[in-house]
């Protein structure tokens, strides 16, 4: 098998290589106003270039690290890239992340300067600045309330397109100084900083080398099929390693394309406007575009409800069946519910010119994942995580095998633990290690195996996922329970977005649910039911017995010793804010145990 071969460089190099071999092409798209602006190679490049000379002007040391608080755009990457060509390191940080997390990722990766992107971000800034002694300037991407910058900052602030300026005037004097860089630059140095998202402690540093980006790229173009003409929509937070692997990994050696919609809140209109041919989505953008599909269907007439059964009910079989594996009976049957609902769903929610998508980080729902396939949206799941530099498996699109993570990728090893099941990486992916902290890398990754913390099995030469080891529990009764397996299947309900179980030393399984605002909100007004907010709408007996009986159906898939017996509906909705779940919106378990301690108690009453 010829495996897909990259250049031996590091991932600046490659960005110098593509706008010398390809100055004019787009490669970025970004959303302004309404219109998508185009930036090409070269200017991709130069730019950076500019960035980067704009911060040694400002007195960034060789090897510092640059801090970055912002949602996904063109200076995301402009500066992440701009911090390579003059050798210094990017430290990704959460928009959504309150002061105290902002606070503890820039102090602990000693950032010398932050990137932020308007002045809510600056204003967490502003507001830890007494725990950030390393802090030397502060970059503001929006012009938008500068002059109103909290006077904390004030003396420290500079607008980014003043950076920008600044580099274009500091590479008269310095010419040549970018090379000098790049031709030092080796594979081993780190170019990335990826905090964990401390679902169980304190977010850890996850120190990426460009040999980390160079090994892990050549298995994802392979296993998705990527071709330079592919196009992606970027929106997850580029502070994830998930998104980091489709915006700038692939892309730069590739040389696809990558676009910036105006926002995360207009990701589905940015869709059907691009029709990208790549779409990357966490378990929870699958579950909100299946559960904005289902609202959909409940205010059409009842013939189009029937319609769209008819459909699901026709096409699911095909769902996992290979294209040149359908029989023309097959063909025709999907080409026929294609043009009749099928298509008009896909342009609904984007996709009609994906030629992969993808879903990761997380467990998911099967029957979600079914359910996009049926539709004709090629969806298969991948794994990967912060450590392995991104995905290191993933489902075959000729062959996926439902609810598998597939194969490893081309340059990954694998084995699993004899007495655990835990599943064990090795290979040039494996990250460089965590930033100041040697007692946990040493415990990560012992004899060159990267120690994962999943429990895995292997089935007909497929990975299937168990669960984390530290989350699989043992009931009073001595039975084991996989947690993710019944939040899952009871996730695959539209009227339900969290779920997290309660079992461990217990006589039987229970539940914490969060009910799914926007359908349960749909379902209430469709049957005229009087609700005033998230509270009220929980309290309701209707809507009790809807979650009794989807819970019910839940239960149906399910080993008897895994059913959940009683429930407890959350009255209002798990916040970051409150450190019941992660940025990456991962549950915080021990948090949440000891929130709803009571609730909890009163179930086993």
């Amino acid at each position: 098998m010829n495996h897909y071969s990259i250049p031996e460089l590091t991932l600046p190099q490659m960005l110098r290589l593509r706008a010398q071999q390809a100055p004019g092409k787009v490669a970025l798209h970004q959303k302004d106003y309404g219109i998508w602006q185009p930036l090409t190679w070269r200017d991709y490049y130069q730019r950076a270039v500019w960035f980067g000379l704009g911060m040694k002007s400002l007195g960034l040391s060789d090897n510092g690290h640059v801090g970055i608080i912002s949602e996904n755009r063109s200076e995301w990457v402009l500066a992440q890239l701009g911090c390579g060509m003059v050798g210094v390191v990017t430290v990704g940080v959460y928009p959504t992340s309150p002061a105290p997390e902002v606070a503890y990722i820039l102090a602990h990766s000693d950032a010398e300067i932050v990137v932020c992107e308007d002045q809510e971000q600056a204003d967490k800034v502003a507001e830890s600045l007494h725990e950030l002694p390393h802090l030397k300037r502060v970059i503001i991407i929006e012009p938008d309330g500068f002059r109103n910058t909290d006077e904390r900052i004030a003396n420290m602030a500079i607008l980014y397109s003043d950076v920008e300026q600044a580099g274009k005037e500091h590479e008269k004097s310095y010419a040549g100084y970018v090379d000098e860089v790049l031709a030092k630059q080796t594979m081993q140095d780190i170019g990335l900083m990826i905090y964990t998202s401390g679902s169980t402690g304190k977010p850890k540093g996850a120190m990426i080398s460009y040999a980390n980006i160079h090994g892990v790229t050549p298995g994802i173009i392979e296993r998705l099929k990527l071709q330079p003409d592919a196009s992606h929509l970027s929106y997850l937070p580029l502070c994830h390693v998930a998104e980091q692997m489709l915006t700038t990994f692939v892309p730069i050696y590739l040389g696809s394309v990558v676009c910036f919609g105006e926002s995360i809140r207009t990701v589905q209109e940015d869709l059907r406007e691009l029709a990208p041919t790549l779409f990357l989505g966490v378990p929870r953008i699958w579950e909100k575009l299946h559960s904005s599909i289902a609202i959909k269907i409940t205010e059409t007439g009842r013939f189009r409800r029937w319609l769209f059964n008819k459909a699901i009910m026709a096409c699911e079989p095909l769902g996992y069946k290979q294209k040149n594996a359908r029989s023309l009976k097959d063909k025709l049957v999907y080409g026929f519910w294609y043009w009749i609902i099928l298509r008009a769903l896909q342009n609904f929610i984007g996709l009609r010119n994906c030629r992969v998508a993808l879903t990761g980080a997380a467990p998911v729902p099967p029957t979600v994942v079914r359910f996009f396939r049926t539709i004709g949206v090629p969806l298969i799941e991948v794994y990967g995580l912060t450590e392995s530099t991104g995905m290191v498996t993933g489902q075959s699109l000729d062959d996926p095998h439902p609810a598998s993570v597939g194969t490893v990728t081309y340059g990954t090893e694998y084995k699993l633990a004899p007495e655990t099941g835990e599943l064990l990486l090795r290979g040039p992916m494996v990250f460089a290690g965590y930033y100041k902290n040697e007692a946990e890398t040493a415990k990560t990754i012992v004899d060159g195996w990267l120690h994962t913390g999943d429990v895995a099995q292997e089935r007909n030469g497929q990975l299937y996922i168990v669960d984390r080891m530290k989350d699989i529990m043992i009931t009073a009764g001595g039975k084991n329970i996989t947690p993710s397996e019944i939040e899952n299947t009871m996730k695959g309900s539209p009227y339900i977005k969290e779920c997290i179980v309660i079992a461990d030393g217990r006589r039987f399984v229970s539940a914490l649910i969060e009910i799914d605002l926007e359908t349960v909100s749909k379902w209430a007004e469709t049957r005229q039911i009087a609700f005033t907010h998230f509270r009220s709408l929980t309290e309701l007996d209707a809507v009790k017995e809807l979650i009794e009986s989807e819970v019910a159906k839940g239960n149906a898939l399910l080993a008897p010793v895994a059913n959940i017996r009683r429930f407890h509906l959350l009255t209002k909705a798990l916040d970051h804010d409150d450190g019941e779940v992660t940025a990456t919106m991962k549950v915080k378990r021990s948090s949440i145990y000891k929130a709803y301690e009571t609730e909890i108690e009163f179930m086993y009453a």
